[in-house]
């Protein structure tokens, strides 16, 4: 049986951030303050969703497209930077996207 230890806060959330901005197809680093621990990006134009999570392999990101379909992005979409920053691709933001994301730490 495997044994699991999760990381908790035990007062709740200590770091959350959302935002949102209109995308210029360049890889766009948003400062959070904080590492991340799970992160959603919504590209509110083309109804796609990105999320990643603390522990996954750093290229990989969970990506569900508008028909439903969810799978696994290996393109590295988003990066959790050690300098408490997220990098977003050229290609997850596009160009003249509505982006839409959440962080928490």
């Amino acid at each position: 049986m495997a044994t699991v230890t999760p990381t908790t806060q035990a007062a709740g959330v200590v770091n959350l951030a959302s935002g949102s901005f209109t995308s210029d197809n360049t890889a766009t680093v948003v400062t959070l303050g904080f590492k991340a621990r799970w992160i959603k990006v919504v590209n509110t134009t083309d109804v796609i969703v990105w999320e990643k999570i603390e522990g996954m392999p750093a290229v990989n990101s969970v990506k569900t497209v508008t028909a439903g379909t969810t799978t696994m992005d290996a393109g590295s979409a988003i990066l959790i930077n050690a300098d408490g920053t997220i990098t977003l691709s050229a290609t997850a933001v596009g160009n003249a996207k509505a982006i839409s994301w959440v962080a928490q730490g």
